[in-house]
């Protein structure tokens, strides 16, 4: 029998935490070790996520500013807000992986860190220790790696959207991204313009030009092929918990057709068992709670609609991160990840 993971959560009280808790408690190769959460220390973790009652006897414990003191593990999931893995990663005992759900290690450039997320990167020995996790391109790199900085949810579903029309080299002028996010993706705490009522019959855009995940989007596209001009990003909030449904909008060198686009597709993602290719359009009630991502593809003549939708929660961080675990140790990326959503 395969000896289990050992698991260290940082950070278990927010959303990202959360479905790491749910993912990893049936996850045949896991053992949690611990879960940290200083505002919640000492209370049982079903205290906080009531949907966990009876499932685990866990209790929060709080984060230490050296993480050597925490009980050893084979790899430490950080679901801390941004800003807080950085001053950790490096307290870490040697041996010991990391998978960093924020965007402290997402972006390689320091100056465009800063301007993104409004802060220093204050950890930068370290950034060159990281691999950007997604599955799907950088399998190989992933499975290699001691650290890796998982994905934004928005970014995860337009890069998967948009990677293989930038591979095909076929993609010529502007791409503009028209995405949307439910208001789990703010997190727990609620604030003025992203607590659930105050979303929950409005629709509006927010961060014009400015979201943090285009640098990483655009950096990680980079690596795949040549984006041929520039890539408008626009995010918007919709009136839903969960899910990402982003539209894109591409201009070809070429004539083609739907069955040309769907082939491309199709081929690109051969052996990526979490993305499918549907018809029409994807709609996020099939892939709510789960770990796919769906992609539909529409051609008219040199124009080229892309739709992707995801969890924000799920193939958007904590099911993304336990994929990344998978490859990380050897084992089938799909583990413990494989489960249809829910209908309705």
């Amino acid at each position: 029998m395969l000896k289990k993971i050992r698991i260290g959560i940082l950070g278990g009280s927010g959303y990202g935490g959360s479905e790491l808790l749910r993912l990893l408690l049936f996850h045949p190769n896991a053992k949690i070790e611990y879960v940290t959460a200083n505002e919640h220390a000492g209370k049982p973790v079903s205290a906080v996520h009531k949907n966990l009652l009876g499932f685990t006897d866990l209790s929060f414990l709080p984060t230490p500013q050296d993480l050597s003191e925490l009980p050893e593990v084979d790899v430490a999931l950080f679901a801390m807000p941004h800003g807080a893995a950085m001053s950790l990663v490096g307290t870490l005992p040697t041996k010991t992986k990391a998978i960093d759900l924020s965007g402290d290690f997402r972006i390689d450039d320091a100056d465009l860190f800063a301007k993104a997320y409004g802060r220093e990167q204050t950890a930068g020995k370290l950034q060159k220790d990281f691999t950007y996790g997604i599955p799907e391109l950088f399998r190989d790199e992933i499975a290699k790696a001691k650290y890796v900085a998982n994905p934004g949810c928005f970014a995860t579903a337009t890069i998967l959207a948009l990677a293989p029309m930038i591979k095909s080299g076929l993609t010529t002028g502007k791409i503009i991204v028209d995405a949307k996010t439910g208001s789990s993706g703010s997190g727990a705490k609620a604030a003025a313009n992203t607590h659930h009522p105050q979303r929950s019959n409005s629709f509006y855009a927010y961060k014009p030009f400015t979201h943090q995940h285009l640098p990483e989007i655009e950096q990680c596209l980079e690596r795949v092929g040549e984006i041929p001009s520039q890539l408008i990003f626009m995010t918007h909030s919709m009136p839903v918990s969960r899910g990402i449904f982003a539209s894109c909008y591409l201009e070809t060198t070429a004539n083609l057709t739907n069955n040309d686009v769907r082939h491309l597709f199709e081929h690109y993602y051969n052996d990526s068992r979490f993305v499918r290719i549907v018809e029409t359009s994807p709609d996020i009630n099939w892939v709510k709670m789960t770990n796919f991502c769906d992609i539909a593809v529409h051609s008219a003549g040199k124009t080229i609609a892309v739709f992707s939708a995801l969890d924000n929660l799920v193939k958007g961080a904590a099911g993304q991160a336990v994929q990344n675990m998978n490859l990380m140790f050897g084992i089938d990326e799909t583990t413990g990840l494989l489960f249809p959503g829910t209908n309705p």
